[in-house]
């Protein structure tokens, strides 16, 4: 899809999109879930989004799959962080998509879903991984999930930042690579811009604890 169809697309159904953002960012402030230093979980949100907005074009294959690309967006931590089920995800959908845009959606949210597990590792383990590569736009809201973690773990300094920035560099090959469906559907795509906005990133963190004489090489 073209940029300038995808922001025509945007700017279509731009009063829905916010129906869908208010109501995603009511469901976290009604569990008292904060994001960072107190911020609120909408804050996370709308980074999410951010990179929804400024690559989906990559990946939406037609204007129908819009409104569930952010839908999904929007609420794929209302399972895992907000107490909603499978069939809650769905009634929310169904009240503001079609059934096919619905399904589509709700599939999104429960892709992107921890397993249960005591460590990082088992809750996102290989089944969770081989749920997002079979889900269609799953791929590329976690790379955004992960872009927007990434960019606000390398601009604060308290510790749970610090130790999450070291987290994403150490497993961003193992990531990269565990979403990759490596399908020609543009649906399943991990765009390289994104990853290239990532280690950006990563890369600036690196030169900015350099310069400051933090990096654990200089200690």
């Amino acid at each position: 899809m073209t940029r300038q169809d995808y922001e025509a697309y945007l700017e279509r159904y731009a009063e829905k999109i916010e129906i869908i953002r208010q109501q995603a960012h009511e469901l976290h402030q009604s569990v008292n879930q904060i994001y960072g230093d107190g911020l609120p979980y909408g804050y996370h949100l709308d980074m999410v989004v951010q990179g929804v907005c400024d690559y989906g074009h990559l990946v939406c294959a037609k204007e129908d799959d819009v409104l569930p690309l952010f839908f999904g967006s929007y609420y794929h931590d209302s399972i895992e962080d907000a107490r909603l089920t499978y069939n809650d995800v769905m009634h929310v959908a169904r009240n503001l998509l079609t059934e096919e845009q619905a399904l589509m959606a709700t599939e999104i949210v429960y892709a992107l879903t921890n397993d249960k597990g005591r460590t990082r590792a088992e809750r996102a383990g290989e089944k969770y991984y081989a749920g997002i590569r079979e889900t269609p736009y799953a791929p590329f809201v976690k790379l955004c999930d992960r872009l927007a973690n990434t960019t606000y773990s390398c601009s604060a300094m308290d510790s749970d930042n610090t130790r999450m920035k070291e987290v994403y560099k150490q497993e961003m090959g193992h990531f990269l690579q565990s979403i990759n469906a490596k399908s020609d559907d543009v649906r399943l795509a991990v765009p390289h811009e994104v990853v290239l906005k990532i280690a950006e990133c990563v890369i600036g963190d690196i030169e900015r604890e350099e310069r400051d004489g933090t990096a654990w090489w200089l200690e």
